[in-house]
């Protein structure tokens, strides 16, 4: 566990190295044991630095841009593409760098289909079913522009090889289970003609108390029925699943109508979009929700977390301490490499996190860090 005082600047993500670890050794099991096979999609977390240990532990990996497709084949042998609409200009390249390409709607797959340069082409479907509960990260409400729906799709085009289905988030076994019932039941017709099935990502195998056991039942019994499929499953955050933290300092306390505010070197809005997208509060190390606790003002003392941007709304909390906060105290939020780093921007010209790996035995090292002209570099 990273040692907080140990960083010599914060903010910082930090990669908690032998966890990280954990987590492939448990996803390697799965497909040794499985007839399955799982890419790696770069949307999720995009730390180059460890993408060697990623390659060993996967089939290949999947990238939903051109930028994201060139860096993953720096690493993988097999490159998936997918992108709801394929930039022009973009896409000869990705084409040509990609062992599969899936598209998004009809059109697109006649747009480029002649384009493919050897990719196998695939179609992405919506199975109508999701246990996404936040509109904003669930690719089936009504009115999705992401995948064709069935019925629009009551035969193949000629030359689709494979079916791509996303509508998983963190998701269980049994939500997989029952996408699988879906498929079948909307698209079961077309099974017997595709070579591939790619059931994309929101696998959180490797989260605690997930049933693996359910999870390699049900893909063996699919792969039972349909023998002739190459199974293939895109996970993003299990692999980073609760191996990492960003680690922030109180540079300020501020007293508000009786709310205490712990003001932070780093920023909800442009380090962790996620906690005021979703929303969700980030757990923090020492600390617990206020929520969680009912409000128990003698659980602890009571914060609420601060950003460094001049946005009203850049506030997370409440949490209870157990001790009274003060200035140079370093705050650790918890599981923060999954679509955070990916995610980070500039607002108000804040300053990126630097971005480093801890090792139990080591450590820690510094990975990457950014200056005022990683700022200057992306505007006129």
């Amino acid at each position: 566990m990273v040692d907080p005082a140990a960083l010599p600047r914060t903010p910082a993500f930090v990669l908690e190295y032998d966890a990280f670890l954990n987590n492939l050794g448990l996803i390697r099991g799965i497909q040794d044991r499985s007839p399955c096979s799982f890419l790696f999609a770069l949307k999720g977390f995009a730390m180059h630095r460890v993408f060697p240990e990623l390659a060993s532990a996967v089939r290949g990996a999947t990238a939903s841009s051109l930028f994201e497709l060139r860096l993953a084949d720096e690493f993988f042998n097999e490159v998936h593409a997918y992108a709801p609409v394929y930039i022009p200009g973009d896409f000869p390249e990705i084409a040509r760098r990609s062992t599969h390409v899936t598209f998004n709607s009809l059109t697109e797959y006649e747009r480029y289909r002649r384009d493919l340069s050897g990719a196998s082409p695939g179609l992405r479907i919506n199975p109508e079913y999701s246990t996404v509960e936040t509109d904003l990260y669930n690719p089936c409400i009504p009115g999705s522009r992401l995948g064709v729906q069935a019925a629009d799709v009551k035969q193949l085009p000629a030359g689709i090889q494979g079916l791509h289905s996303h509508n998983l988030c963190e998701s269980s076994a049994g939500d997989l289970s029952a996408t699988l019932d879906q498929i079948e039941c909307l698209y079961g017709h077309l099974l017997e003609e595709i070579t591939w099935i790619n059931l994309g990502g929101g696998h959180l195998v490797t989260r605690k108390g997930y049933d693996i056991a359910l999870f390699e039942r049900r893909i063996a019994a699919f792969h039972e029925a349909y023998p002739h499929l190459d199974i293939i499953l895109e996970p993003g955050a299990a692999y980073v699943w609760e191996t990492g933290v960003l680690i922030a300092e109180v540079l300020d306390i501020v007293n508000s109508s009786g709310i205490r505010i712990a003001m932070l070197d780093t920023s909800f809005a442009a380090h962790m979009p996620d906690c005021l997208e979703m929303p969700y509060t980030p757990r923090i190390r020492g600390a617990h929700s206020a929520d969680t606790i009912g409000g128990d003002e003698e659980s602890g003392i009571r914060y609420r977390m601060g950003g460094a941007t001049c946005l009203a709304g850049d506030v997370a909390g409440d949490y209870l301490f157990p001790r009274e906060l003060k200035v140079g105290d370093r705050i650790v939020f918890e599981d923060m490499m999954h679509y955070t780093m990916v995610k980070t921007n500039m607002f108000n010209g804040i300053a990126l996190p630097e971005i480093g790996i801890w090792r139990e035995n080591q450590g820690y090292e510094l990975a990457a860090s950014f200056s005022y002209h990683d700022y200057r570099g992306r505007l006129s």
